[in-house]
């Protein structure tokens, strides 16, 4: 049946439904991930399915389930449909002006956490490129004594990022600056974190449609002659604006490692580690002022 034509769907059909329509353009485990998203959205669980399998959606939810599936169908992100996200365990608003933040990212705002967890000092944090302020928004919560300071080139990013502060609880110093043309930040700072742009262009090939189509380019793409263009930015900054013995945190592209390191020594940042994330590639990288 055409998705347009639907009217009316018991809750054991949703799953069938999503593959009768999608399996020619996603494969089978990205398609169980919409479905289980989709129940989420709903406040119902495979439990919910398993207990109450002749419960029909209302008429608003149908009206949902259809309007997903043709945005499915285009290639729009799952999280721009349901316009919300989950990241380090909390929920975040997210739309075309903000890009979806990442599981790896996720690993990146762990390290943070775990250098830091059981300091008593209070912190002064600074993100740079906050995007959805999944960094910015995560520190704070899991470090709540820290001040944390967040910024970002799109003011539209920046009323995402003040909206998922509300909703996660948290008070977070947002700043619309660009990163590129600043000649100081607002003050020292015992932590500097960023994922800036990374991607080449010459890399646009390699990305998914939903990515390149839907996600916004200023946060993702760097020129292919210049792309570690933040990275050198930034460093130059942290090495003037941060405390001493501070540290410096990146998200990098994986085929700069090495690069990456070198960047660091110098800026005269020490004791640099390079990290891997969970898919065994160079992900994240810390320096020591």
């Amino acid at each position: 049946m055409d998705v347009k034509n639907l009217v009316t769907m018991i809750i054991s059909n949703l799953k069938p439904h999503l593959f009768q329509h999608l399996l020619t353009i996603y494969p089978k485990e990205e398609i169980e991930s919409f479905y289980k998203l989709l129940l989420n959205h709903f406040n119902l669980t495979q439990v919910d399915v398993a207990l109450n399998t002749r419960i029909e959606f209302n008429n608003l939810q149908l009206d949902f389930i259809k309007v997903a599936i043709a945005k499915l169908k285009q290639e729009v992100p799952i999280q721009y449909i349901l316009g919300e996200t989950e990241f380090y365990r909390l929920r975040y608003y997210v739309d075309e002006n903000v890009l979806i933040p990442r599981p790896e990212t996720e690993e990146l705002v762990d390290w943070v956490i775990s250098d830091y967890k059981n300091n008593t000092k209070k912190l002064s944090i600074l993100d740079i490129g906050t995007g959805s302020g999944c960094i910015a928004i995560s520190l704070k919560k899991n470090i709540p004594n820290a001040q944390v300071f967040a910024i970002d080139i799109s003011e539209k990013a920046l009323e995402i990022a003040k909206k998922n502060a509300d909703l996660n609880s948290v008070s977070i110093n947002f700043i619309q600056s660009d990163i590129l043309t600043a000649t100081d930040l607002i003050e020292n700072f015992d932590i500097i974190v960023s994922n800036p742009p990374y991607v080449r262009l010459l890399e646009k090939e390699l990305m998914k449609p939903n990515v390149l189509n839907n996600e916004p380019s200023i946060a993702l793409f760097v020129d292919d002659d210049n792309p570690l263009i933040f990275y050198h930015k930034i460093s130059e900054l942290a090495q003037k604006y941060l405390k001493n013995e501070g540290a410096l945190y990146f998200e990098i592209n994986q085929k700069f490692g090495v690069e990456t390191v070198e960047l660091l020594k110098n800026h005269h940042f020490k004791n640099i580690e390079l990290r891997k994330d969970f898919y065994e590639v160079n992900r994240m990288i810390k320096g020591i002022k």
